[in-house]
């Protein structure tokens, strides 16, 4: 059988497989950030097997080359980061391990993540109050708080949803401003539906709830439970939330705090900036993602309660062979987990707390290099202020499908990869700064690109227009 022929190869195999993830690595530094794949014909199931060393040389033939540089320094698209080289090193062997990371009692590897959990909640300047669990990341970490909150929501009525579902029960009210997608699909999944967020205005020019209008909606609630998402980190600005006076009116009303802090959680590394998150530890639910500032590799979300006996009531499954003791299963959707800790652990132990501070503040810093270029450019226009790691901007004068053929030249030219969005109903573009691998050097040719390629859709525009 090829499994016991690879066995004896496995040395090999893993050096070819070591030899290819640094050729990549050392390539990140030129290779395009973006890659539009060219089409492929299917592969074939072989009947015999080609073993581990011919697979692995077939797949870099066929699919190497396509593969984008997302992990590397000048892919700005959604909020994508790195991998540090602890955190690599870290996953590397999460795969060696093999840990199923459910259940305490045959390994270390439950300890290590609650370990790395009191370690994030020191970098977050969380309260004790908090526990948490890994998951994939933010949609699935918004699931579980909103999963927690329905349960207290509905418990609050009388109510066990858990158990006995939500038939013939009340819509329970969602106010939000601007929620991520990831929250209307945990709203779907979770049964309360994406119409169940009651949107509540922004403040003047903001990405963030205008606290009046909230305390409006909550007063009219009249004592019933209702849930507020409020954003540490809006998606296509930074914006911020007041979370202080946002846990005022949730204390005063009686309602749920949810902060999705996908991102902008890790302001709180940063003394110039953890102002923003001033109210935080008076919250009920918080998610961030560890694939993004943290820096480690995908698939990696965190959820934090200070409602950890709700979230197991919704998440527990008890069986003669899984045992009903406080095991990580019974805090998610998933009972086989990765072990998803081992490279949070690594990269925190590495880097510290000063090693994140610096990370933040230089992201934050070329962010501010990028708004003031796109401020004095004749091309782009910022269209919110840059109060984080994110840049809002847009090509003058152009609509969503000179915006879109612009991105294209710009993944093209391989310089950097952006992402389009819509900001006060305006084709916009942004860019995400959380690259441990950034220079300022990546940063000046991700300006020049930018220009290179305004150049060239206002030349095409122009003689459009002549044609």
């Amino acid at each position: 059988m090829r499994f016991h022929q690879d066995r004896e190869q496995l040395e090999r195999i893993l050096d070819a497989a070591h030899n290819a993830a640094l050729q990549f690595l050392h390539s990140l530094a030129e290779r395009p950030a973006g890659h539009t794949p060219e089409p492929l014909l299917p592969d074939t199931l072989p009947e015999e097997g080609l073993g581990a060393q011919e697979a692995l040389a077939c797949f870099r033939r066929k699919y190497e080359a396509q593969l984008s540089g997302s992990a590397g320094p000048r892919y700005l698209g959604f909020v994508t980061g790195g991998s540090t080289p602890a955190a690599l090193a870290g996953d590397w062997l999460v795969s060696s391990y093999d840990q199923n990371v459910s259940n305490d009692g045959d390994s270390i590897a439950t300890t290590v993540e609650r370990e790395t959990l009191a370690l994030l909640r020191t970098l977050f300047a969380l309260s004790d109050d908090f526990d948490g669990v890994f998951v994939s990341g933010a949609t699935q970490a918004n699931l579980v708080a909103l999963a927690t909150a329905r349960q207290w929501a509905f418990q609050r009525l009388g109510h066990d949803p858990s158990e006995e579902g939500l038939w013939n029960m009340p819509r329970i009210p969602v106010f939000g401003c601007v929620p991520h997608a990831s929250i209307l699909k945990a709203l779907s999944i979770l049964g309360m539906g994406r119409k169940a967020v009651e949107y509540v205005p922004c403040l003047p020019g903001r990405q963030a709830i205008d606290p009046a209008a909230l305390a409006q909606r909550l007063a009219a609630a009249g004592g019933k439970p209702a849930i507020v998402i409020a954003s540490a980190g809006e998606v296509n600005t930074g914006d911020f939330d007041d979370l202080e006076t946002l846990a005022s009116l949730c204390q005063t009303y009686g309602a749920w705090l949810h902060v999705d802090g996908a991102f902008g959680l890790f302001a709180a590394c940063d003394p110039s900036r953890s102002h923003l998150l001033r109210g935080l530890n008076a919250a009920d639910s918080i998610t961030t993602d560890g694939h993004k500032w943290l820096n480690v590799p995908y698939d990696s979300g965190l959820i934090f309660t200070r409602h950890v006996a709700l979230q197991e009531q919704v998440f527990k499954a008890v069986a003669a062979y899984l045992g009903a003791g406080p095991d990580l299963l019974h805090r998610t959707p998933e009972n086989s987990r990765r072990f998803r800790a081992l490279p949070a652990w690594m990269t925190l132990m590495a880097y510290g707390r000063s090693g994140y501070q610096a990370l933040v503040a230089q992201s934050c810093l070329f962010a501010q290099t990028l708004g003031q270029s796109i401020e004095q450019s004749t091309h782009f226009e910022l269209l919110a202020p840059v109060s984080l790691n994110i840049v809002c901007f847009a090509l003058r004068k152009t609509d969503a499908d000179q915006r879109d053929r612009f991105l294209e030249a710009l993944k093209r030219d391989g310089e950097a990869m952006l992402t389009p969005t819509l900001f006060a109903g305006k084709p916009a573009i942004r860019a995400a700064f959380v690259n441990w691998s950034t220079t300022e050097r990546d940063v000046q040719r991700m300006i020049e690109a930018l220009e290179r390629g305004a150049l060239q859709i206002t030349f095409h525009t122009t003689n459009s227009r002549e044609d």
